[in-house]
């Protein structure tokens, strides 16, 4: 353990400490050095006098406010001080309450009080010596020396508590920082989750719907397809039920080895083939998908992203479009990916309100992307979204 561990919680006690009980302790430590002299006289050969001790007396005392009124503490300390010196019964050998009071102005005081009171206590240093003959050279060395380490000692304390008071000011503006950055985390999760729900939820329930209202008629026409259509609607809803499970495995707490247990991939572009022909089968919408270029690595949101806007704007032609063909295409480039759905159905106007456009803008936002809306070129309704393909480094991280 090093001495400055050792003494750190002392120090953090001493802090946390009464400063008006610390000062009073200090004034109290500093009457007892200067009154010395008195306890043991036979030491030295100044006189002493009772007087002499009330003006040594009056250099400890005022340390008492010296952190309340630090100006009025130094101002009388260094009136007595002075006058003690030059009364000279006797003379203070030390001057304890004038570096006291130069330490608490350098740490507490004005730029113009402490520069003011270090150049007062010095010329009066130099000129109340000049009066006593019997002084050596050295003890004019030893009294600025002790003043200008004091001095010293205090604009040191000045700074350290500077410094201190920017690093715990830092620290919470990092906190507050970490806590937004957080909640916005937090809120941009469950917006994600929040759509990959309504995505899912949208789509199979539309295609049950479907196959439901259908069902009547071709139980009493076609037994067998009525059996391949309840077929349908049992397996659409396993799908669901198992893509919201992998949904809401990001809400469970991981293992202590890290690793999500049981949760599963979410789809990406490579199961694009396999919706597009579930929606054809489920609702004998005619739906076709079309690829152009070489296709390119995405990012894992990019991945889930592609798939689920096409889901969704399928989704919204069932529902809403009353279209017989929809054609999905995928145009790959160097830098992007391009995602259009095109449908032959009742046009803008069925299609342009609802949670479902907002939440495919959304997507392609969140991914660097762009999602346009609006008529096909023959009519019907268009969704074109742009997604940025990976990097090098995302691509390998995907």
């Amino acid at each position: 353990m090093s001495l400055r561990s050792a003494f750190a919680p002392v120090v953090v006690r001493w802090r946390a400490a009464n400063p008006y009980a610390l000062d009073t302790a200090l004034a109290a430590l500093v009457l007892f050095a200067v009154s010395l002299q008195w306890m043991f006289p036979d030491e030295g050969e100044d006189p002493l006098s009772w007087q002499g001790w009330l003006l040594g007396a009056a250099t400890a005392v005022p340390l008492v406010w010296r952190r309340r009124a630090p100006c009025a503490a130094a101002g009388a300390v260094s009136v007595a001080t002075p006058v003690q010196a030059l009364y000279h019964a006797p003379p203070p050998d030390v001057m304890y309450g004038g570096m006291v009071v130069l330490y608490t102005l350098a740490a507490l005081g004005k730029p113009w009080q402490r520069r003011m009171m270090l150049t007062g206590w010095i010329v009066g240093v130099v000129v109340t010596m000049q009066h006593q003959t019997d002084k050596e050279p050295f003890e004019y060395a030893f009294h600025l020396m002790g003043l200008v380490c004091a001095y010293a000692l205090g604009m040191l304390a000045r700074v350290q508590r500077a410094y201190t008071t920017e690093l715990e000011g830092r620290a919470r503006r990092l906190e507050r920082e970490r806590a937004a950055d957080t909640a916005w985390a937090r809120a941009e999760e469950r917006a994600r989750i929040a759509r990959d729900m309504h995505d899912i939820l949208a789509h199979a329930v539309s295609l049950m719907v479907v196959q439901a209202e259908a069902g009547p008629v071709v139980v009493r026409k076609d037994p067998e397809r009525a059996e391949a259509t309840f077929d349908t609607i049992a397996e659409t809803g396993r799908d669901a039920m198992a893509q919201l499970r992998r949904i809401l495995g990001v809400l469970k707490e991981e293992r202590p080895d890290g690793e999500a247990g049981g949760r599963m991939p979410q789809p990406g572009v490579a199961a694009l083939p396999l919706l597009v022909r579930q929606v054809r089968e489920s609702t004998g919408l005619r739906t076709e998908l079309r690829t152009t270029g070489v296709p390119r690595p995405l990012s894992s949101d990019t991945e889930v992203a592609a798939y689920r806007v096409v889901q969704e704007a399928l989704t919204n032609t069932v529902k809403h479009a009353r279209a017989s063909r929809a054609v999905v295409e995928l145009d790959w480039t160097e830098d992007r990916v391009t995602l259009t759905m095109t449908d032959d159905g009742r046009g803008p106007s069925a299609s342009a309100g609802g949670h479902g456009l907002i939440g495919i803008r959304e997507r392609a936002a969140a991914c660097g992307g762009s999602a346009e809306t609006g008529s096909g070129p023959d009519g019907g309704f268009r969704v074109v979204v742009r997604l940025p393909v990976a990097t090098d480094r995302e691509g390998a991280l995907g």
